[in-house]
């Protein structure tokens, strides 16, 4: 069972001072657990310090197994189990399968990224999320900081310098 997580939470009105906040919140030494935004920031990810996604390179070896698996069931089954001459052309030709070969490589694909993603987000359909703020669904921005991986900082001080840089509320949010 999870422990009780105490988290410091500063709301901001405006994307670019949320941006600048984060900026300077990391360069205080502040780790930030998430930032929580009812549209996309452009350079949040950068100053968040997140890594590029590996989310392609699902993307492109699901393609791939579907390419093959489309590819090696025609093949087995027109060219192998169950030949039938239609108009006198060979058994197993390529040019036929492109369709269904374009359609199973992006099938494959799709699904296997949308299950990629639930996995590494960690989306659960028996786990609740947690709502640090409901405004961040409508028109605000949420930076949450964990007490717990800031230990070398106290509340009060995590509280002035989410103050500082630009947060229009700082609040205390207990999850247990």
């Amino acid at each position: 069972m999870e422990a009780d997580k105490h988290f410091v939470v500063g709301i901001f009105d405006d994307e670019d001072v949320l941006l600048e906040g984060v900026k300077k919140v990391r360069a205080v030494g502040i780790r930030i657990h998430e930032v929580y935004s009812p549209f996309p920031v452009h350079g949040l990810d950068e100053a968040l310090g997140y890594a590029r996604t590996r989310l392609p390179i699902a993307a492109f070896l699901f393609g791939m197994t579907g390419t093959i698996l489309a590819l090696t069931m025609q093949f087995w089954m027109l060219g192998y189990d169950w030949p039938m001459i239609i108009g006198g052309k060979n058994f197993a030709s390529l040019p036929p399968f492109i369709p269904v070969t374009f359609e199973l490589t992006v099938l494959l694909s799709a699904l296997g990224m949308v299950a990629t993603f639930l996995i590494v987000s960690d989306m659960k359909p028996y786990k609740w999320p947690r709502q640090f703020d409901i405004r961040s669904t409508d028109d605000k921005h949420v930076m949450a900081v964990d007490l717990a991986e800031n230990a070398g900082k106290s509340k009060e001080e995590i509280m002035r310098i989410l103050r500082e840089s630009g947060a229009s509320e700082v609040n205390e949010k207990n999850f247990e």
